[in-house]
């Protein structure tokens, strides 16, 4: 079963999560801070109407539904409903029930056991007040909600909209440090992994801005509003609601600790099932070719299970824990309706009290039992967070050229001399790339590499372009050390020409014109006559203006080459490096190629990794390398005439 290790090598992350990291993301967020507290703002103003709900009922219950007073005194003390005697209405009922009714100084009482022997429109007159109370607090209420929902619909969209612009700065943020890393970082990381990074982990940010902090500032505002209403209700049954919070508090901490290793074993298990499709779609054609459709299917279950077999785990303990937060309200209820309902039947607490009670516990175990779901956020935010900035944060495997930006260095002139000085350099520790390599070229000059596979010669020209550094020696450009130079000068004075070039998806002008955005129509054309790409450009259905797919598969890689030609021409540069064109294409195509690239040498420094001997014969000077070294050096005359190595090359090509 594969790991991860298999894939990539993960850098460490600390045991516990470190909060601090969330301080990081201040400078994505500062920019759009007024849009976080208008909606901080609007979800006080959302929970203050929320927590006004359930006090509309005990109003409705206690002033309303249930009027009347308390006579104080014994535990059978009665309930009334007091009437006013000035209406007409009211005192021609009173005269008719003369025994049901007690004459006051205010006015008139009726007991409330007593009031069910009056007919229904009796009631109706008597309790005209109360029904318009009631029809005045069921209009607050709508209005209520009314607010609420525009406030919460505004919340909501002022929320989205900062998530929204958050993510963009950092997905660049991402897009624009992965750009700046060296090719060593991207040997150690595959695509997959990255693209996880810069899709499935700022989207999580994203959910933590846009859910989690709003609706935990809500939640925390809830909780202790209703601690205070209720408390202001009734202490005594406040506290007798709390009894349970400790063990809820108890078991959300359980429940934190066991799921922290979950969120984040589920977290690299999507990079490594992400890496795992990269790679069975980009060596599709190997797969199908040497049938190991069912290996490749194998590997990615081996994935999958595993990824699956963490998701069970998460819902294992989400199944224990919202099921005891559930257990524990629904407790609660039943504490307070077992000692609330025994003080309103002992008349010492209103109908309306217990039942608005029992509305705010429900509402004071909804945070706590939506604290799972938060916790999911929170947990996949802080994993996110920490390998976002593992990227942003590496400085070591940073490119020349990101290096180069953060000073400014000497302006470059003609690149009048290249030298290797006593150059060595290792992929890794076991073994040694390339070793002691020297050499001098002058502006102009030509010089072939030959050797065989796994000889140096890639390295070499990688170390020039500043893909790598040297791990010693030094790499001098008109006497002066590579690093010293704007990297990113001496890169755009550089073109490479490679065996399998890569074009990007879009036209054929815009694959031209990364060369050089600035040529006009009539340039561009000179361009395409003098690197042959003319006859070809014109098969094409659009011609320049033909899309193409990443990579440039919907062309031959005859057409391929023509057009990073055309690029390389349009860049003007001084050092053309060339990794032997023309080695997989057709025989006509590689005259036309090599047409071109002759015009293209002229007057510049130009360096050929050669695969065949006979591909290096024009050059000005030729190094045969084996293992990393220099074997050989000089002409194709000298070199044939030593019959040395190089001479041996050549007759086994013959």
């Amino acid at each position: 079963m594969n790991t991860e290790s298999e894939f990539f090598a993960e850098q460490h992350l600390e045991e516990k999560y470190n909060l601090r990291v969330l301080g990081r993301l201040l400078p994505f967020v500062k920019p759009y801070r007024g849009l976080v507290i208008i909606s901080m703002i609007l979800v006080a103003l959302f929970t203050v109407c929320e927590l006004a709900i359930p006090y509309f009922s005990k109003v409705a219950i206690d002033n309303f539904i249930v009027p009347g007073y308390q006579e104080s005194g014994p535990a059978d003390s009665k309930r009334y409903l007091q009437v006013e005697t000035g209406r007409p209405a009211v005192g021609e009922i009173i005269s008719r029930h003369p025994g049901l009714f007690e004459s006051r100084k205010d006015g008139a009482r009726i007991e409330l056991s007593e009031i069910n022997r009056l007919s229904p429109g009796e009631i109706k007159v008597l309790r005209e007040k109360d029904l318009r109370g009631i029809s005045l607090v069921t209009a607050f209420f709508l209005l209520l909600i009314l607010f609420s929902f525009i406030i919460h619909f505004a919340q909501q969209v002022a929320m989205e909209l900062t998530g929204q612009r958050i993510m963009h700065r950092l997905r660049m943020a991402v897009y624009e440090k992965i750009q700046t890393m060296s090719f060593a970082y991207f040997n150690r990381n595959p695509v997959g992994r990255l693209v996880t990074r810069a899709t499935n982990d700022v989207q999580n940010m994203y959910e933590f801005f846009t859910s989690f902090i709003s609706f935990v500032f809500k939640d925390v505002f809830m909780l202790l509003g209703i601690a205070l209403v209720l408390v202001s209700l009734n202490w005594k049954l406040a506290l007798v609601s709390f009894s349970l919070l400790p063990f809820t508090v108890y078991a959300s901490a359980l429940f934190a600790r066991r799921a922290r290793d979950i969120f984040r074993v589920l977290r690299i298990k999507a990079a490594e099932i992400n890496t795992r499709f990269s790679e069975s779609i980009d060596g599709i054609r190997v797969i199908q070719l040497f049938q190991q459709e069912r290996t490749s299917y194998q590997k990615m279950h081996g994935l999958n299970r595993e990824n699956y077999q963490a998701g069970i785990r998460q819902i294992r303990m989400l199944g224990v824990f919202l099921p005891l937060v559930e257990f524990c309200g629904f407790l609660a209820m039943g504490l307070i309706i077992l000692y609330g309902g025994s003080k309103v039947m002992n008349q010492s607490l209103s109908l309306g009290t217990l039942v608005a009670f029992l509305s705010y516990i429900r509402m004071f175990f909804r945070p706590l039992r939506d604290l799972a779901e938060k916790f999911n956020i929170l947990q996949n935010a802080l994993t996110s967070a920490e390998r976002i900035f593992q990227i942003l944060d590496n400085k070591k495997d940073q490119d020349l050229a990101a290096v180069a930006s953060d000073r400014t260095g000497p302006r470059m002139g003609p690149v009048t001399s290249l030298e290797f000085r006593n150059v060595s350099f290792a992929y890794n520790l076991e073994e040694q790339a390339l070793s002691d390599i020297s050499f001098r070229l002058k502006r102009g000059e030509h010089l072939a590499l030959v050797g065989p596979t796994g000889s140096g010669k890639s390295t070499l020209v990688s170390l020039l372009a500043g893909f790598y550094s040297p791990q010693s020696g030094a790499i001098l450009i008109n006497d002066k050390n590579l690093e010293e130079w704007d990297i990113v000068e001496l890169r755009s004075r550089m073109a490479l020409i490679l065996q399998d070039q890569f074009l990007f998806s879009g036209t054929v002008r815009e694959n031209i014109l990364q060369g050089n955005p600035n040529l006009g129509q009539k340039e561009l054309e000179e361009i395409l006559r003098a690197s042959n790409a003319e006859a070809v450009i014109k098969k094409l259905p659009r011609g320049l203006e033909t899309s193409l797919q990443q990579g440039g598969g919907s062309i031959s890689s005859g057409q391929r080459q023509l057009i990073s030609i055309a690029r390389a021409f349009a860049r003007d540069s001084e050092l053309l490096i060339l990794d032997e064109a023309t080695s997989a294409i057709d025989s006509e195509t590689e005259g036309y190629i090599q047409e071109a690239i002759q015009r293209l040498m002229q007057g510049r420094t130009c360096i050929t990794i050669a695969h065949r001997p006979s591909a290096a014969r024009s050059a000005s000077r030729i190094m045969a390398m084996h293992q990393g070294r220099i074997i050989e050096s000089g002409t194709h005359q000298e070199l044939i005439a030593r019959k040395g190595f190089y001479y041996s090359l050549r007759s086994l090509q013959a």
